[in-house]
């Protein structure tokens, strides 16, 4: 879910009040353009043939020429349209990986995947400044990865850990960044900051009375294990956080008492609509129109069609005689989602790998305020993430 933060800061540079008051008058219009590829490399071996060589020649010494010409490489694909969550977007540049930092994504089996654990400081920052799709003003809209948490424990690693350094990268000077939208640590997508704690205000207070008129400003997109029956509609549920394992979970409160909405209980509420299906999954947009931590896995896992790479709330879902029910939130601990024989040959996995599946829930697009009152808001646009290109291609989910 979508994670707003207004943290105190120093005082913005007396030179960009200037900028920042007129920025407030007149928000930028913004868009961004762009695609993403993925593939995968097979290789087939003659037994015969090398049983011979390695007889000539050593098992060693044909073991180390096959490591030493062998390098399987992403395959390439033609541009993938945004199957009707907006217009292309132009795939941001990535940064060079050095010898160094090799290891940092994963190739395969889910391309551009980022290995977060494994980033330091400086990393990190590169990473988030190859990431940026935007930056007008006191305005800085990024496309955050998969994995990244926004906040987090002292001293970890996080999007708010690196914002001076970030700052400062994006020549800000002593503008300090601050976040004022983000999707949570298992999405990835859009991210709003904002070095003028005017501009941040006005946009808070936008997004605020959207949510109150019920008018969303944000849109997700996700590919869920099912497909939604009805193929439009929306999810009303009241939801309350608890503690299982140590692990704080969104659990549904089915007729919640005034004790209930008094100790955390929050009605939650999001629209969804099938935009395509295939191989039994579907292409889904989501707008939530409150806010709460992990509300689109939940509702989705509501609608017996848990989103992709789920791991903590799938479990909830599960099959009798072909037939899917929902397990009690209270007692269901997260596990590794499980995937049918078929659909895994779909995505080419086994299952051991769809443990390192990623959540395939992506903020594709976030409205801003128009330029007037009587103005239609802008949008910003953040292209999809090459592993989640790559499923929609697997399961041949297509604008339709």
């Amino acid at each position: 879910m979508a994670l707003f933060l207004l943290q105190g800061r120093q005082s913005p540079d007396p030179r960009s009040s200037e900028r920042c008051s007129a920025l407030i008058d007149s928000l930028p219009d913004q868009s961004t353009h762009g695609g993403c590829t993925g593939g995968g490399v097979e290789l087939s071996v003659d037994t015969h043939a090398y049983c011979a060589w390695s007889r000539a020649m050593g098992a060693l010494r044909v073991l180390r020429y096959v490591s030493m010409i062998w390098r399987p490489e992403l395959g390439s694909c033609a541009r993938q349209r945004d199957a009707g969550f907006g217009t292309e977007a132009r795939r941001p540049s990535q940064p060079h990986r050095s010898s160094k930092r090799k290891d940092l994504v994963e190739d395969q089996p889910f391309p551009g995947l980022l290995r977060t654990e494994k980033l330091g400081l400086e990393e990190l920052v590169h990473v988030l400044r190859a990431a940026v799709v935007d930056q007008k003003g006191p305005l800085v809209t990024l496309n955050k990865p998969q994995g990244l948490s926004v906040t987090g424990r002292p001293g970890e690693l996080t999007l708010l850990s690196v914002l001076p350094q970030l700052s400062q990268a994006l020549g800000l000077e002593h503008q300090e960044l601050q976040v004022v939208r983000a999707p949570g640590k298992e999405a990835s997508g859009l991210v709003l900051l904002s070095s003028c704690p005017q501009t941040a205000s006005h946009l808070q207070k936008f997004f605020i009375h959207s949510r109150r008129a019920q008018r969303p400003t944000a849109t997700y997109c996700a590919v869920t294990d099912g497909i939604p029956e009805p193929s439009e509609g929306t999810v009303c549920m009241p939801l309350k956080m608890e503690q299982m394992n140590d692990v704080d979970l969104a659990v549904p409160v089915m007729s919640p008492s005034r004790k209930d909405i008094q100790e955390g209980v929050k009605r939650t509420l999001s629209r969804f609509h099938v935009m395509a299906t295939g191989r039994g999954c579907a292409l889904v947009q989501l707008q939530p129109l409150t806010v709460f931590p992990n509300q689109l896995q939940v509702h989705m896992a509501l609608q017996l069609c848990p989103i992709l790479g789920d791991h903590t709330y799938a479990a909830r879902v599960g099959t009798v005689l072909g037939q899917r029910f929902l397990w009690p939130a209270e007692t269901t601990k997260p596990q590794r989602q499980v995937l049918d024989e078929a659909l895994l040959r779909h995505l080419r996995l086994s299952p051991s790998q769809v443990a390192q599946m990623p959540l395939h829930l992506h903020l594709h697009r976030l409205l801003l305020p128009g330029t007037g009152s009587r103005d239609p808001p802008s949008e910003l646009l953040a292209p999809l993430p090459p592993y989640f290109s790559q499923t929609l291609q697997c399961l041949r989910l297509s604008q339709q």
